[in-house]
């Protein structure tokens, strides 16, 4: 009961911390996965067992690790080496084609085909948003969108704020559709052995249908303020060519190729046996050897406290495990759905939606899992069906306000740092009848096909 008790508390505080945003993420998690290790494995428990198994590092020396001939799962328990070694890969690989100039010759592409006119403009970039996300974190999706949108918008002359919401929005949506899209996915396709095209057939297609109420929801709210002329004539023969972003035309066809062999090992990792982290491992090995004179700056590029924020946290998450809280927990919910597979999968999706609306999604993820595990195990429900509605809420009801995802806080800055200020006030009225519409849509998905 001590163990349980101190377990809960370093998470609460944990959580309160991230919230919060006074400490840095990685310091806060990896300070309560500390106190985890030695207060409620070492003093209340004196486990040295609990301590080992929250760790997992012996999993990396296992052969399972690297292939899984079959149906091989990842363990769920302690830290998931194969979650950071994959991010770490594809962290490294969009250094490299941003470094080539990729993301910005893309979207002056993608611009120039439309004629730069705004409402193709607008729809092209919302679905290019989406597309992007199934293959490449959606922060540096956003990262890269939003500059060029408040480029674009400065050049014609129209407001970018619109765009960049929208943009954010269908970037958590397509990240959603694909187990590497999203940190949420990616710990649960790992922790339950699920491979890209599972997710890609049930995630993605309640993604792809939620696109296209999204985009036309998204044209008829900002329509008229992207309609409004401001009375200047434009003069696209001025407008800088796709082909200026281009840094270097080997390392950018070196990219290219990297990125087409990277979603091709994913999309058939399930066939070949290949791990998510023998392939982030040989993505980051090729891109460092064919950008070999700049390894050493794209290895100091990479975001090493987002991977330390995973380490600290999978920790805590273990402590809950370990000491049988989340056992509880899913209990607790399998006796309030009664056994009831749909209130279930509403509980699951709309609990995920609230909580990531305001509090990080990869925590809430990171500790959800465990559960699912654990009622379906007790309950005799199907576990998939549960993995898909804790992916979609965790995935989309972050974009519910400015701070439910990473990449959210990430397009509100890019243009504040423009001078585009987007309230909470201003993000939420477009956001959240958007997410509302998502979720209620990817649940009636799930109650058709699944229960």
């Amino acid at each position: 009961m001590v163990a349980q008790i101190l377990a809960v508390l370093i998470f609460l505080v944990m959580f309160l911390l991230i919230v919060m945003d006074k400490i840095e993420r990685h310091i806060v998690t990896l300070s309560c996965g500390l106190l985890t290790l030695v207060l409620v494995f070492g003093i209340a428990m004196r486990n040295l067992n609990a301590i080992i198994e929250t760790l997992n590092v012996k999993n990396i020396f296992t052969i399972s690790f690297w292939y899984a001939a079959g149906s091989a799962e990842e363990a769920s328990s302690g830290i998931n080496w194969a979650t950071i070694i994959f991010i770490l890969g594809m962290m490294i690989m969009v250094e490299g084609m941003a470094k080539a100039g990729f993301f910005r010759w893309l979207c002056m592409k993608l611009a120039k085909l439309v004629d730069y006119k705004p409402i193709p403009l607008f729809i092209t970039f919302m679905i290019m948003s989406a597309i992007l996300a199934m293959f490449i974190d959606s922060i540096t999706v956003i990262l890269f969108l939003a500059a060029v949108t408040v480029e674009l918008a400065k050049l014609l002359k129209f407001d970018p704020i619109p765009m960049i919401l929208s943009e954010i929005f269908c970037a958590n949506l397509g990240g959603s559709a694909t187990m590497c899209g999203d940190p949420p996915n990616i710990i649960i396709g790992t922790a339950l052995g699920y491979s890209f095209a599972d997710f890609l057939t049930n995630t993605g297609l309640m993604a792809g249908i939620s696109l296209i109420l999204v985009v036309i929801y998204f044209y008829f709210v900002f329509r008229k303020e992207l309609l409004q002329e401001n009375g200047q004539k434009i003069d696209i023969t001025k407008l800088p060519k796709p082909e200026d972003a281009i840094t270097n035309k080997k390392e950018f066809a070196i990219s290219c190729v990297i990125f087409a062999c990277a979603v091709i090992m994913l999309v058939s990792h399930a066939q070949t046996g290949l791990t998510v982290a023998f392939i982030g491992t040989v993505i980051a090995v090729i891109t460092l050897i064919a950008f070999a004179k700049d390894a050493l700056e794209l290895l100091k590029k990479v975001d090493y406290k987002t991977l330390l924020f995973f380490v600290g946290l999978f920790m805590v998450v273990g402590g809950l495990e370990q000491t049988g809280v989340l056992v509880k927990i899913a209990a607790f919910i399998g006796a309030v759905s009664g056994g009831n597979i749909m209130l279930m999968v509403a509980i699951i999706m709309w609990v995920s939606a609230i909580a990531s609306a305001f509090v990080d999604n990869i925590p809430f993820a990171a500790t959800m899992v465990p559960v699912i595990t654990s009622l379906a195990q007790t309950q005799g429900v199907d576990l998939k069906t549960l993995a898909w509605a804790l992916s979609m809420g965790t995935d989309i009801g972050g974009s519910a306000t400015p701070i439910g995802a990473s990449a959210n806080v990430v397009g509100t800055s890019v243009a504040a740092k423009n001078g585009y200020i987007i309230g909470w006030g201003k993000y939420c009225k477009t956001a959240a009848p958007a997410t509302i519409l998502v979720v209620f849509v990817s649940m009636v998905i799930v109650f058709i096909r699944y229960c």
